[in-house]
């Protein structure tokens, strides 16, 4: 059962191939605040390459979604109902990363949590 008090927070992965985070600040960059981080390394950070220490913000209304190639953090920093904004967000996300866990093996799943919906807009959320 969902927690009305608790904010969603859900992890999204891809397994074989990357998102173009520059394709896709160019395209959210209209409907959305957009911003390109560069992850600095330092001793205790592994990465696989290069790319993979970008990291793009797209912040919606009370959603935001952190970008990497191949993960999309998507949370809110408070519990509120999803705008049609957030929404839009979320099914954006939604289409990049198809995947529930960071591995196509069968195990670590992740669940979705329930969202509520502002006013209006048709109720979307998973319990």
């Amino acid at each position: 059962m969902r927690d009305p008090a608790r904010p969603y927070h859900y992890v999204r992965f891809n397994w074989w191939s990357r998102v173009d985070l520059d394709e896709v600040a160019e395209e959210l960059g209209e409907r959305f605040t957009v911003r390109m981080t560069k992850i600095e390394w330092d001793d205790r950070r592994i990465s696989l390459s290069d790319e993979m220490n970008e990291e793009l913000r797209v912040k919606a209304d009370t959603l935001t979604a952190f970008l990497t190639p191949l993960k999309v953090v998507m949370f809110q920093n408070e519990a509120a109902p999803f705008t049609p904004r957030d929404l839009d967000l979320k099914r954006r996300m939604d289409e990049l990363y198809r995947r529930s866990r960071p591995t196509p093996f069968p195990f670590m799943f992740g669940v979705e949590p329930g969202f509520d919906v502002a006013e209006g807009e048709p109720e979307r959320g998973k319990e």
